[in-house]
């Protein structure tokens, strides 16, 4: 992905030549194109199966405690089951895309949800519904990572917009399921199971697309075995930069501040929103606020994503630092904690909102992701890096949360801590956004 150090603005909107990278094939006309539209319908269709497996257990959590007998310690063990699989399994997504292509795991990655959605309510059992649901996230961790590094190499022109598309499909899979879940268990005759699992068919949409990308292998550049005469015209001085650029031994990553940054900087968000998605429903329940209303709540703060998940990386890639978006969102993550604390029920509608707009760190640390890496090999280091980092600080929030609720006997002091984890984030997010790339950091160490 392109950094602010390697070309203006006006560079970043103009196409790149053939050959400009590896995410260039030399293919053109109608097969190229009808590649590029099966690309974009994966990306599309993954994209909203990244998050109902959470959100819509979010929604019924009640329902799930009652039917597996889940103490208030189990369900927050539960709600920190996705940031633990997204660290396991999200750091063996470049490996896996070097060896299958990015295509082919992805497309595994939602077979994965599709089975482990289907399976879980049907699992027995509180072990079995754990083991169901990590089936499905370890699907989503891969292709969280991987997402990215599509966007790379198919998009290298248009990495804002392209983020932006799939950060606001990804928030509305998070709204909707949220919205939706519990009155469509109601018109499923009040059955949680069936309410779960039928998000499975979603996930089995999303396999489509992939498909013919694998048996054509069409997630890769295209084939070395190209006549040298056609290889010579598309060689160019960007190409052979680019080429040389992906050719580079692996960053040591651990190396760049940047890197740690964004990586602690990713998790402290992830710790807010799945609190937000396992948690945000309860808190209204308790405070008097009905099942379905406090679902529409939830969705309020989800969907807020979907507009600004589209327009925030398109300004990021705009911007030579991103501090000041960190900043404005943590100010909302802030407002929207005090009103939580103060009066849930009352103006729950407008703390709703602030934490849906607070929600939207994600976009922008993907963002952040591709501009702080040079070439592809590079993003997906990071990518890797930064999530799989992220998501293992992120694991013991829902967990504390979970527990202090249960000893507390209110929510005063999980809001606390919500609120008090959002001043470091503001503060590594800030060092996350300045203008420089982890290959600069790595090679200067």
């Amino acid at each position: 992905m392109d950094t602010r150090t390697a070309m203006s603005p006006t560079e970043r909107d103009t196409p790149a030549p053939v050959g400009a990278s590896e995410t260039t094939t030399l293919e053109t006309g109608p097969a190229r194109a009808w590649a590029t539209r099966l690309v974009v319908a994966g990306i599309v269709l993954s994209a909203v199966n990244l998050r109902p497996a959470i959100t819509s257990l979010g929604a019924l959590l009640e329902e799930v405690r009652d039917g597996l007998g889940m103490s208030g310690s189990v369900a927050g063990l539960l709600t920190s089951v996705p940031p633990l699989c997204f660290a396991v399994f999200g750091v063996m997504a470049p490996r896996l895309a070097r060896r299958f292509g990015p295509a082919a795991v992805v497309c595994a990655g939602m077979a994965a949800i599709f089975a482990g959605l289907l399976v879980r309510p049907y699992a027995g059992g509180t072990a079995g519904f754990l083991a169901a649901s990590a089936l499905a996230l370890m699907g989503i961790a891969v292709s969280n990572v991987l997402m990215p590094v599509i966007v790379k190499r198919w998009f290298p022109d248009r990495v804002g917009s392209m983020t932006g598309l799939y950060s606001m499909v990804l928030a509305l899979g998070t709204s909707l399921p949220a919205a939706v879940t519990v009155p469509m268990t109601h018109a499923l005759g009040g059955n949680w199971k069936l309410g779960l699992a039928v998000w499975a068919v979603l996930a089995a949409a999303a396999v489509v697309p992939w498909i013919p990308l694998v048996r054509e292998g069409r997630e890769r550049p295209a084939p070395a075995a190209r006549s040298a005469k056609a290889s010579a015209k598309a060689q160019t001085p960007a190409s052979a930069s680019a080429r040389a650029a992906e050719e580079q031994p692996p960053l040591r990553i651990t190396r760049s501040r940047t890197a740690w940054a964004l990586a602690v900087f990713f998790g402290l968000q992830a710790t807010a929103a799945y609190i937000t998605m396992g948690w945000m429903p309860q808190i209204f329940r308790d405070a008097g606020v009905s099942a379905g209303t406090a679902g529409l709540l939830l969705a309020v703060t989800m969907v807020m994503g979907v507009p600004l998940a589209f327009v925030i990386p398109r300004i990021a890639t705009r911007l030579p630092h991103q501090g000041p978006i960190v900043l404005v969102l943590g100010v909302c993550g802030l407002a929207g904690y005090a009103g939580l604390y103060l009066a849930p029920a009352a103006g729950a509608w407008a703390w709703a909102l602030l934490l849906g707009i607070a929600n939207c760190a994600f976009p922008l640390a993907l963002t952040m992701v591709g501009m702080r890496a040079r070439s592809g090999p590079g993003v997906a280091q990071l990518s890797a890096f930064a999530q799989s980092t992220g998501y293992l600080i992120s694991i013991p929030g829902p967990l504390l949360v979970g527990v202090l609720y249960q000893h507390s006997g209110g929510w005063g002091l999980p809001i606390a801590l919500m609120a008090g984890l959002m001043v470091p984030q503001m503060v590594v997010g800030v060092l996350a956004g300045r203008d420089r790339t982890v290959e600069e950091e790595a090679a200067a160490r």
